[in-house]
């Protein structure tokens, strides 16, 4: 069945004022931020009594409900100063960011000249504003980034007052340290190309390793797109007796124990992965897959921050059913789904595959078991805490305490 992805939910968010008011909010309510097999997953609604809106859980659900706050800001909608600006790479979600906000996208000219240089134009003022960029640094990793520089060069140029760059997937993020002698850290030469640009700050969802914060020399505000997808396992009420949260490889331990432990403390396997045949041709190399933990009888769910060619996952999901794992679950924030990646996570190794959509996924590359969720309010709140001068260390959506 086709997966069919609708940009409009964010927007209902925003679409009555008088009806949010009468459900005790002062702006909007929040909406259910996915879209799974052409079904939409249902609005939590507004809040009721003065409660803030949930996930109904049974007493045997996984965790406790996970909300977002809701802004109690009544004249937002007359804050001229904050500016949403979106770049080519994510349209989608810049407008869903822009409707929980409650605003309409800034107006921008983006074009590309016939040998392929980027020219980006503001078609409105931005000075004294407050500027956010939400553009991630997707395939074609270099195009959108290179975009991203000339729209911060751009907007230091129309005098905004701040530049804030909102990467949702932030690209060259692997390249965060030397394995071998002689190699690039692209994460840190990125890092400084956004500062010199002209970015004031720096918004981020799920870094690959939260050291590539400190390549930055100016703020950056972290988030992890984890509780969404809790959110979303949450409501399928699956009992917490028979779950198992597993780490695709070892590097992936402290990502999974800590969503384990949102997961009402539950038990963690991991996949280890080794390599047999050094000094050989590669083709001669052998890899032998170990599995530390008990997965007999359970649903396991497999946690990772990107799934790029899902070579990793798909052989740990192997392992897992040869284990007598009842059924297995993949997710991840960033889907890149490099080719064969659909191949792989569509072979059926798969009861459901679970992913968000701060990289966008073009329709050939749906597939039944293929799940999206959005992260817009999550960034939409940040957002507006940023610009608002508050903290946005608030739970979940800020920290999943991972070490």
């Amino acid at each position: 069945m086709p997966l069919c992805y609708s940009p409009t939910s964010a927007a209902a968010a925003s679409a009555s004022p008088a009806a949010a008011r009468s459900g005790g909010l002062h702006r909007r309510s929040r909406t259910a931020p996915a879209v799974v097999r052409c079904k939409k997953i249902a609005s939590l609604g507004g809040a009721i009594n003065g409660a803030l809106p949930c996930i109904p859980v049974s007493a045997r659900s996984l965790l406790s409900p996970v909300t977002l706050p809701i802004l109690q800001d009544p004249n937002m909608r007359n804050d001229t100063r904050l500016r949403i600006f979106s770049g080519t790479a994510n349209p989608f979600l810049s407008q869903e960011i822009a409707s929980y906000l409650g605003l309409e996208l800034g107006k921008i000219k983006i074009k590309r000249f016939a040998d392929g240089e980027i020219y980006v134009q503001l078609q409105e003022s931005v000075r004294g504003c407050d500027v956010f960029l939400v553009q991630p640094t997707c395939p074609p990793a270099n195009e959108n980034l290179m975009e991203l520089l000339i729209m911060i060069d751009a907007c230091r140029r129309a005098s905004a007052k701040n530049i804030t760059a909102v990467i949702p997937y932030f690209g060259y993020a692997r390249a965060d340290r030397k394995s071998q002698g002689r190699e690039s850290i692209a994460a840190k030469l990125v890092a400084n190309m956004i500062t010199e640009a002209g970015a004031n700050r720096v918004l981020v969802c799920d870094l690959h390793s939260s050291q590539a914060m400190g390549y930055f020399d100016i703020p950056v505000d972290h988030v992890y797109g984890q509780p969404v997808i809790l959110d979303y396992l949450a409501s399928k009420t699956i009992c917490s007796n028979d779950l198992v949260v597993v780490s695709p490889d070892v590097g992936g331990v402290a990502r999974a124990r800590a969503f384990a432990k949102k997961l009402s403390d539950a038990p963690l396997a991991i996949v280890d992965k080794r390599r047999h045949g050094h000094n050989v041709a590669e083709a001669s190399i052998t890899t032998v897959m170990n599995l530390i933990g008990d997965v007999r009888g359970k649903v396991a769910v497999m946690m990772d921050d990107m799934i790029d060619t899902a070579g990793t996952i798909a052989k740990g999901a192997e392992l897992l059913h040869q284990e007598g794992a009842r059924e297995v679950y993949a997710c991840c924030t960033h889907a890149v789904f490099s080719p064969p990646a659909i191949e792989r996570l569509s072979s059926g190794l798969f009861q459901e595959v679970i992913i968000t959509n701060t990289i966008p996924l073009k329709e050939e590359k749906h597939f039944p078991q293929l799940t999206i969720l959005s992260v817009a309010n999550l960034l939409g709140e940040t957002i507006w805490r940023v610009h608002d001068d508050c903290s946005v260390g608030h739970e979940p959506y800020s920290s999943l305490d991972i070490d």
